[in-house]
């Protein structure tokens, strides 16, 4: 990863935030993605291996439960429902990629692991730099015994506190500064998680798109402004102008994606406010397909996109999931009642309503 010769103006806080940024950008994360696909050992993407990329390089572990990610954390604990979904559904992606249930672990998440390498690069290369500047700075306080830079007496307890009672012998200080430092490091870059699948969601469906269905890749965009995109104008004086998250444009068919990893209140709103100001600023006066594209596991809101109106019309043209087998499964469990939101969207699914990936790509790879 490419980073700048000086340090920037200000604090550590500031140089290690931009760090994280430039970790977890969009150069940088279209350069992973582009790694990813030249090191694995089957790159070729097609319509029906695409969805097992898709979660190769986004899906992830929930921390608290150990099991792939699928819901809520705080709905998804033992004991309580979406738990068994879970299980269900960890179960089906292992049996899928061909993984032990205790290994899912190590062969996902991808994006995400290799971000965090390139910041832990980054950052260790930082810190040399700014030690000896920190050396000087400290120099007229002696042995005075002040706090070194980061250090955090209250974690170092309590990780001493449990570990413990397993040492042979007591680590030096600075061993427990360096431990207490990546905590505190893994716990701010968790955050930046929710940014890797927003926007690298987008980024991944691009390439997916590019590599499944051929043509120019070119006329595969991601997050292009509205104006843009060929037969649609600029907003009007004083606007906001729109991104669309992904693009997709052929002599034949202009379609526009909102890209969703999973839905909430807020984002259902913002769907008919995007599609208002698609439908006015298209100039040239013939269709195009807005489709929505997810890896949402709630019932209820995937049944919503599925009937979302728009002027009494159908507001997407296609509801896309990443693996619809993978949903069926995950609500089919044994001794539990399906739910009517569950029954409606594997009706849905039936009638072609909410299509997989697969059968997403494999339709615009005929157009």
């Amino acid at each position: 990863m490419d980073e700048a010769e000086d340090l920037p103006s200000g604090s550590v806080a500031t140089a290690n935030k931009e760090a994280i940024e430039r970790a977890f950008g969009t150069e940088n994360r279209n350069r992973l993605i582009d790694l990813y696909f030249a090191s694995v050992s089957d790159g070729n993407v097609t319509p029906s291996n695409a969805w097992s990329h898709v979660y190769r390089l986004l899906l992830w572990s929930d921390p608290t439960t150990g099991l792939a990610h699928c819901y809520e954390s705080d709905k998804s604990q033992p004991g309580k429902p979406w738990y068994s979904r879970s299980l269900a559904f960890h179960d089906w992606v292992c049996s899928n990629l061909g993984v032990e249930p205790g290994m899912l672990g190590q062969e996902i998440d991808w994006l995400f692991v290799k971000a965090c390498d390139d910041l832990a690069g980054a950052m260790l290369r930082r810190e040399e730099k700014l030690a000896s500047i920190a050396a000087a700075q400290r120099l007229p306080y002696g042995d005075r015994g002040f706090p070194e830079p980061g250090a955090d007496p209250e974690l170092a307890a309590m990780i001493r506190e449990a570990v413990e009672p397993y040492l042979a012998q007591e680590p030096p200080e600075q061993v427990w500064h360096t431990v207490t430092q990546r905590v505190r490091q893994f716990l701010a870059v968790q955050n930046k998680r929710k940014n890797l699948v927003g926007e690298g969601f987008e980024d991944v469906l691009t390439q997916i798109v590019r590599r499944a269905c051929g043509g120019d890749p070119a006329s595969v965009r991601t997050r292009s402004l509205l104006y843009e995109i060929p037969g649609f104008n600029r907003a009007k004086q004083g606007g906001k102008e729109n991104k669309v998250d992904v693009a997709i444009i052929r002599p034949s068919m202009r379609t526009l994606v909102t890209a969703k990893w999973s839905v909430r209140a807020d984002r259902e709103k913002q769907f008919t406010t995007d599609y208002d100001e698609y439908i006015n600023a298209e100039s040239e006066n013939r269709k195009f397909d807005y489709v929505f594209v997810t890896n949402e596991f709630d019932p209820a809101r995937l049944m919503r996109a599925c009937e979302s109106l728009h002027r009494n019309s159908l507001m997407f043209d296609q509801v896309v999931h990443i693996n619809t087998d993978a949903l069926q499964k995950t609500y089919a469990m044994e001794d539990r009642r399906l739910t009517s939101s569950q029954r409606r969207v594997i009706d849905y699914i039936n009638d072609g309503r909410l299509i997989s990936l697969h059968q997403w790509l494999s339709n615009l790879s005929d157009q």
